[in-house]
């Protein structure tokens, strides 16, 4: 029953508002909260980056989400108020097949490179999704965006945590899954 449940949740994630009536724009915190949700580039790597975090352990596990979500916020408000990099799509994608390296190979680095990564590729989500949310201009549609962005944290933290089974399938079959999306948003 409880499987059930949990299924039937994370599907009404993914459900359509009910448009009876009017001014239901999907705008504000509804539509910032549902944006990590719709692509799968953004979904990935916001999982991933909770998985890495569990996989490297100790305070890792709440630096790595935290860095993403601060910085990922510094990135939208810099893309909201105008800033626009050209090639953000292609650093996104670039990003996505990166932490499938990082999850599948166990590479050896020191925490300051663990947070510069974790930053770098934040900042690239962040000003896309600020450029994104440019027409709603809007700080509760940035508020849900950055409570989705924890919330996928969260959610890669406790996929990834020991008391799961299949830790170490769930790892690689994501890795991989991040690798072929990377690609073909790389070649796309």
């Amino acid at each position: 029953m409880k499987k059930q449940i949990t299924i039937a949740a994370l599907f009404s994630l993914f459900s359509g508002i009910a448009s009876a009536h009017p001014g239901h724009g999907l705008d504000g915190a509804y539509a910032g909260f549902m944006h990590p949700f719709t692509g799968w580039d953004h979904l990935l790597v916001m999982l991933a980056i909770g998985v890495w975090a569990a996989k490297l352990g100790g305070k890792a596990r709440w630096q790595l989400p935290l860095t993403f979500v601060a910085i990922m916020a510094t990135g939208a408000v810099l893309g909201l108020s105008g800033l626009n990099f050209a090639y953000a799509e292609t650093a996104i994608a670039a990003s996505v097949m990166a932490m499938g390296v990082l999850l599948m190979m166990s590479l050896p680095m020191n925490k300051m490179m663990q947070l510069s990564i974790t930053a770098l590729f934040a900042l690239f989500h962040g000003l896309a999704h600020g450029i994104e949310l440019q027409s709603q201009s809007s700080s509760a549609a940035l508020g849900g965006m950055l409570f989705a962005t924890a919330m996928l944290h969260s959610l890669g933290l406790l996929m990834a945590s020991q008391r799961v089974k299949m830790v170490h399938v769930l790892n690689n079959s994501l890795a991989w899954l991040l690798l072929l999306v990377g690609g073909y948003l790389l070649l796309a």
